[in-house]
């Protein structure tokens, strides 16, 4: 049955379906996106419901995680953060116990703010804010190169951000 309603339906709407992402979830979800502490009124306007039509709609959202948390996006240079680097790091073992070790540590440095196990000539991609150049010294020599699995570093210096859509 369920083969049948796939050969008779676009894909697309079958995974809105499955997700329940009909037109309106993505309008919500997009005025979230762009502004998490907006109110419900204010919502419920923006996307064509009532108040109460909206709430339940993400209410059911953070139920089934599809919405998973809000966040504050902070002014880096405001808490004294002025450098911001990508970190692609090599490990000298690709066993597991290596991995999990290396994700031990990088949980526990605070100026790693992302840690991405990805695919391809290394193993992770980092994100590093520091309050410096300086800053960013001190931690490469004394924390990321001083890791024992770590074989190689490349660092990625931001010099300008033109579109960052993280929130």
């Amino acid at each position: 049955m369920c083969f049948e309603i796939a050969k008779s339906r676009d894909w697309r709407y079958i995974l809105q379906q499955m997700a329940k992402l009909d037109q309106i979830n993505e309008n919500i979800l997009q005025e979230l996106i762009r502004d998490g502490r907006i109110s419900n009124l204010e919502l419920a306007d923006r996307v064509g419901l009532s108040p109460s039509a909206c709430l339940r709609r993400v209410q059911e959202m953070e139920r089934t995680g599809l919405i998973s948390g809000y966040r504050a996006v902070l002014d880096r240079t405001a808490l004294g953060i002025g450098f911001l680097a990508y970190i692609g790091v090599g490990l000298r073992d690709h066993s597991k116990e290596s991995q999990e070790g290396f994700e031990r540590a990088m949980s526990r440095a605070v100026e790693v703010t992302e840690c991405h196990n990805i695919t391809g000539t290394i193993e992770y991609l980092l994100r590093v804010e520091c309050a410096d150049i300086a800053a960013y010294k001190a931690f490469h020599t004394d924390f990321l190169g001083a890791h024992p699995q770590v074989n190689a570093i490349t660092t990625y210096v931001v010099m300008g951000s033109p579109k960052d859509a993280r929130a």
